[in-house]
């Protein structure tokens, strides 16, 4: 076993320490990779040893340098050292976190990891945190509690008499929510064409005059999503006002007929995947004031955290709620009143121990290493940007407040879309950096996202330097 870890460990150092100079792009064909890997399975095993070098030879090509300090794609971080270590110390650990009777050590590391969270994000300590994959599944989680908490209030057990008889909900979203709120109200059987989408401003931040509107204009128990970070702009929907005009539709239970101390059932969601974090620098930390109003946020770490995929967080305001809607039990197994058992915060059972790459992250890191993490890059999105817009055939579509640049390439005699996305595909294809394509507002953008704790202001300039010489070119 030994000799074989050693091996593992040598890949990927190797991999590692050249992932910063290597095309960014992957260099292999899916066709190259099957020919490499592929094949029929043997009656007989193989050596383990030649297995693992089979897939590091495959790796070195085969990969996107995701993890590397050039990958502005998506919102994808890279991966703290002390987390990748915490992660191979998982792995060997083979725990099943799904109860503190199987790992007390990761039930213990998730309660730890989620007050430390919490301080990050300056949320109440009341909050229930729950590990899961990632935003999809902190989405769904977020908004299955808030399903049992507006149909309780109402008088319905949605979790024994499913949603078939059971009084409307209204669910109402942004009108750029990203369509992960759409598959989890899919996933929960509201139908993922049903919300009442409200109207965004020219960057993307829901308009909290409309929300008003649409609250006053419906009855009944409702659901309000909310965004921290557009997905192509950054921007953040004004939460306090949001936050505010729920508190409005709540108080209007007279009105309508809402007895108790809660009035009208109306639940806050925010989507806060990458844009939470926000929180822990001083400097953006204004971007989402009144987050902590919220009944429910879901968030990454394997984004903007820089931990290992798959990471996801969920934060519920209402533990009963929480636990309500993804407890259940069984008669084998051995629940405890006072620890920690995971798996009542979150949907799955049998699972990997995310909180502890998370905890060493943290804990490498400290609050003020993780927010001057989180403004660097942000100073780098802005310096990119800032580059790229003194060049006469470029504009940059949104106000960079965040890790966010949306830019678009226009020049005369041709057609700015076009363009735009000959310029996105000439760039993957150069290998210097790599990054996306998106559609804004009707217009072809290249999408720029910096969250990756390695990336210096020399791969910045080098990026950008990459990026004007292929406009040049074309």
């Amino acid at each position: 076993m030994k000799s074989l870890l050693d091996r593992a460990s040598e890949h990927a150092q190797r991999y590692l320490e050249g992932i910063a100079e290597r095309p960014v792009k992957a260099t292999l064909t899916s066709a190259e990779l099957r020919a490499a890997l592929g094949g029929p399975l043997g009656a007989a095993g193989e050596s383990p040893m030649a297995i693992i070098d089979r897939l590091a030879e495959a790796a070195a090509g085969g990969t996107v340098a995701s993890a590397g300090p050039r990958y502005f794609g998506f919102v994808v971080g890279g991966s703290l050292p002390a987390a990748v270590a915490a992660d191979w110390l998982v792995s060997a650990w083979d725990q099943n976190a799904g109860i503190f009777a199987l790992s007390p050590l990761v039930s213990v590391v998730e309660d730890i990891t989620a007050g430390w969270l919490r301080e990050l994000a300056s949320l109440p300590e009341t909050m229930t945190v729950g590990f899961v994959t990632g935003c999809q599944m902190a989405n769904f989680t977020a908004l299955a509690a808030a399903r049992h908490h507006v149909l309780q209030q109402a008088g319905w057990d949605v979790e024994a008499r499913g949603l078939a008889g059971a009084p409307s909900v209204t669910v109402v979203t942004s009108d750029e929510s990203h369509y992960t709120i759409f598959m989890a109200l899919r996933l929960l059987g509201f139908g993922a064409a049903t919300a009442t989408r409200v109207p965004t401003d020219g960057q993307g931040r829901m308009r909290a005059d409309t929300l008003r509107e649409v609250l006053a204009a419906t009855t009944g128990p409702t659901i309000v999503c909310a965004q921290a970070g557009n997905v192509n702009t950054g921007a953040f929907d004004p939460i306090s006002e949001v936050a505010q005009a729920v508190d409005e539709a709540r108080a209007g239970q007279a009105a309508q007929g809402w007895q108790g101390a809660q009035g009208r059932p109306v639940w806050l969601h925010v989507d806060g995947a990458f844009g939470l974090w926000a929180a822990a620098s001083p400097a953006r930390a204004h971007l989402v004031s009144g987050i902590a109003r919220a009944d429910s946020i879901a968030t990454d770490a394997h984004k903007w955290l820089n931990v290992p995929y798959d990471s996801g967080l969920v934060f519920c305001a209402h533990p009963d709620a929480h636990r309500g809607a993804m407890a259940l039990s069984a008669a084998y197994i051995q629940a405890t009143a006072v620890e920690r058992d995971p798996h009542e915060f979150v949907p799955e059972e049998s699972r990997r121990g995310r909180a502890v790459p998370i905890y060493a992250a943290l804990r490498s890191l400290g609050t003020a290493g993780v927010g001057e993490m989180i403004e660097r890059c942000c100073r780098h999105a802005a310096r990119i940007a800032d580059q790229l817009q003194r060049h006469p055939h470029v504009r940059i579509l949104n106000d960079v407040v965040l890790n966010q640049v949306l830019v678009r390439f226009d020049a005369p005699g041709r057609d700015a879309d076009q363009l735009t996305r000959a310029v996105i595909a000439g760039v993957q294809e150069d290998g210097t950096c790599w990054l996306g394509g998106t559609t804004w507002h009707d217009m072809a953008a290249m999408r720029v996202a910096v969250s990756n704790w390695s990336t210096t202001a020399e791969d910045i300039d080098r990026s950008a330097a990459a990026i004007l010489g292929v406009l040049d070119r074309l």
